[in-house]
């Protein structure tokens, strides 16, 4: 069967998803667009009253803004990482969930930074990081890093899609609006699948696909340096660097493993996404596991056996008030998806995807825990202060916006669906309904 011959009967199984939506469908984003509305309105209730209204006090001057900055930006770089890799090793299995991944990425990478603009107290200074930002600052190197990275990985998405853009143009059966098919034909640019442009296109996004692993790798090591660089108990690490890269990773691979299950429910996509695929993933889960567990331990050794009287103060904390909070970040984070994925008769699509779940929620308390417990202990002792201004706790506000985070999160991988067939169409081989005993082939 040819090419175009597979790819139209690809499309005529995804033109529903593109097409229509039905009635849960539309429940679902009205629901979305609902919470994306609350965090506007805590928003605009913050910007009105200032910065009082949530958490943050002179001592503990980040919270969970800072968190869902590291987490989505954490998640973008994984989508990067994976969609990269897999497409440079030329893995056939892949295809059905490089996009998800690819998508990932993108959406993150515009959700994350909007959290850095919720710390700001004054955000018509904000310009001034780009007028004035002074080289030598910490700061300056994430504004260039992230602006770099969200270039680079919106082009190597773009050229991913180039192929199922053209597809789309010139499948006839289709119907959609004018308005998605204009945007099909300009978007597609005039590629016809000539031996010249799929060469060219194909040398592209070998290109991007190896700059973007790169970048992704340069770009959370820049953001890890902006707390390592810092003398503050917890921070000051050499190793924050790949443990914040393989920390991402790891929390990315988990994302994508919800994903695939949503939208493998959702669309129907059982002879596309198998059980090899989440078994695959799950491999890599347990692998960045058993590196993130190490990195962990290593971390919590070295302060903990060097006995410097701040980092006994934060350890002192963190087994105080965070004892519940860590053990599910550090163990139950780690320990699951090891179990699950590392015996056979447990890896099933719906293990595979609570362990993902708990990977998710470990990762967030950890970026949490590296946070707030470090700006609960600083250098200069606090004497004779309201508990409030000690200590840390989010209010309404701060977590209407994270809520709104997410769903605006959730709302764009949908509506991003509703445009583009969520699997790629182009050259995609009918993957085997079982798994097999054999993996990552």
């Amino acid at each position: 069967m040819s090419d175009t011959a597979s790819s139209n009967i690809l499309l005529r199984e995804f033109a529903p998803q593109i097409e229509r939506t039905g009635t849960l469908g539309k429940l679902w984003i009205t629901f979305l667009i609902g919470v994306v509305l609350l965090g506007f309105f805590a928003l605009y209730w913050q910007v009105s009253r200032g910065h009082i209204v949530t958490g943050m006090r002179d001592n503990v001057v980040w919270g969970v803004y800072i968190v869902n900055f590291i987490f989505f930006m954490g998640i973008s770089y994984a989508g990067a990482l994976i969609s990269g890799a897999l497409h440079l090793f030329h893995a056939e299995w892949r295809k059905p969930i490089i996009r998800m991944a690819e998508f990932i990425t993108i959406i993150s990478l515009l959700i994350g930074p909007g959290f850095i603009m919720m710390c700001i107290g004054r955000l018509d200074r904000l310009p001034n990081l780009i007028l004035f930002g002074r080289i030598q600052s910490p700061i300056t190197w994430d504004v260039i890093a992230i602006s770099t990275d969200i270039f680079g990985c919106i082009l190597f998405l773009y050229l991913a899609l180039l192929r199922d853009l053209a597809k789309l143009r010139d499948f006839d059966e289709l119907k959609v609006p004018n308005w998605k098919k204009k945007m099909y034909k300009i978007l597609a640019i005039g590629y016809t699948g000539t031996p010249e442009q799929q060469l060219r296109l194909k040398k592209s996004t070998d290109i991007m696909a190896g700059m973007v692993i790169a970048i992704a790798i340069i770009v959370y090591s820049v953001l890890a340096w902006i707390f390592s660089v810092t003398l503050q108990p917890g921070w000051h690490s050499t190793i924050f660097g790949p443990y914040f890269v393989i920390a991402a990773v790891y929390s990315g691979t988990g994302v994508l493993i919800v994903a695939m299950y949503f939208f493998r429910k959702v669309y129907h996509l059982e002879e596309h996404i198998t059980l090899k695929h989440f078994v695959n993933i799950g491999v890599i889960m347990l692998v960045l596991a058993a590196f993130f567990g190490y990195f962990t331990f290593s971390e919590y050794l070295t302060k903990w056996y060097g006995s410097e009287k701040n980092d006994e103060q934060l350890i002192a904390i963190l087994f105080k008030d965070y004892y519940s909070l860590f053990i599910l970040s550090n163990y139950i984070g780690v320990l699951v998806p090891l179990i699950v994925v590392g015996f056979k008769k447990l890896r099933t699509i719906n293990n595979i995807t609570i362990a993902a779940f708990i990977v998710i929620i470990a990762l967030w308390l950890n970026r949490y825990l590296i946070v707030v417990p470090t700006l609960e202990s600083p250098y200069l002792p606090i004497q004779e202060s309201r508990d409030a201004w000690a200590h840390y706790s989010a209010t309404w506000v701060e977590w209407s916006l994270t809520a709104g985070g997410v769903a605006l999160f959730c709302l764009l991988f949908t509506l991003a669906s509703k445009m583009i067939p969520i699997v790629q169409v182009s050259d995609l081989k009918e993957e085997p309904k079982e798994a097999g005993d054999i993996y990552l082939r």
